[in-house]
């Protein structure tokens, strides 16, 4: 057996050197919080779809490179049309995430600044280093118009750094690491290594299902329409999962059932190939629609499907 050769001096100077801290992904609903997450941890731990609102829990997404772990935190967009108590609960969200955090993406689509992407401006706290990922960059044809809507921006608010990126092109993220880097602070790290999110299976599993039923019903349904895993088991590499669609009304179910169930089994079909990758092995899923009138209507009830 080999003794280590390493003094403690030095292995006290290489745990200084680590860093690792919370990074708050911020922005209104729709500029691509969720892709960006995905995209900078490599897995899809966050779902993604055209619908605003499609977030609504905090979702943490994992990524640990070296000496450094990257702990990002996607945030449902900020909610400024309806103050019904589900919008309540996903802005105190985000309020509460971005006092908490060690370092803040505010995440605008590129060319377009809205009232909206003003509120959220408006909310970031001056005592946290603020990046301005400007996303979507790609799609603009006129690169040099960048440049003057980067400045516009800049001049309201006192950014730390402004990186323009494609999360769906994967663009300019190697970047943005780099300059999130230089921001986070001396800390061990707080998961694994191999950690990429802190939620559970059966949780992402809910949402694999959700993303499905939004990305195939579309504008349709309303997005207070959600998910529950009746049952989660595991025997081996083989995962059971039974799940149900919670819907307000018998047209949504309907809906999410389609002619002859062929919606619901496009649904079921997406869902279960998504969770055996994520999952890393073969998924069993079963899926119901039920519909739950009332579920919605006050704050007891959200948290009570699981809303933070």
């Amino acid at each position: 057996m080999t003794e280590s050769t390493a003094s403690p001096d030095s292995a006290s100077e290489s745990a200084s050197d680590y860093r690792c801290g919370y990074i708050a992904i911020v922005g209104r609903p729709n500029v691509g919080k969720s892709t960006l997450m995905n995209a900078l941890i490599g897995a899809k731990v966050s779902i993604t779809s055209r619908k605003a609102q499609t977030t609504r829990h905090r979702i943490t997404g994992i990524q640990t490179i070296e000496n450094t772990q990257f702990v990002y935190v996607d945030t449902p967009g900020f909610q400024t049309r309806h103050s019904n108590a589900l919008n309540k609960t996903l802005n105190r969200t985000v309020t509460n995430t971005l006092t908490a955090s060690d370092v803040i993406l505010y995440v605008v689509e590129a060319g377009t600044f809205t009232d909206a992407d003003k509120q959220v401006m408006d909310l970031l706290p001056k005592n946290v280093p603020v990046i301005l990922v400007i996303n979507k960059s790609d799609r603009v044809k006129d690169k040099a118009a960048l440049m003057p809507f980067a400045q516009k921006l800049a001049a309201q608010h006192d950014f730390t750094a402004v990186v323009p990126v494609s999360a769906q092109q994967r663009f300019q993220l190697d970047g943005l690491q780099q300059e999130i880097t230089k921001l986070l602070p001396h800390n061990p790290p707080m998961f694994d290594e191999d950690d990429i999110t802190d939620r559970s299976e059966k949780f992402l599993a809910s949402e694999i299902v959700r993303e499905k039923v939004f990305r195939f019903v579309g504008d349709e349904l309303p997005y207070t329409s959600t998910v529950l895993i009746e049952k989660f088991e595991q025997e081996g590499d083989l995962r059971r999962v039974f799940a149900a669609i919670l819907v307000e009304r018998d047209t949504h179910k309907a809906m999410v059932i389609g002619n002859k169930g062929a919606r619901l089994k496009e649904i079921s079909t997406q869902a279960r190939l998504d969770m055996e990758r994520l999952f890393g092995g073969p998924v069993y899923l079963e899926i119901w629609v039920k519909v739950k009138s009332g579920w919605a209507d006050n704050e007891a009830g959200l948290r009570a499907y699981g809303y933070e």
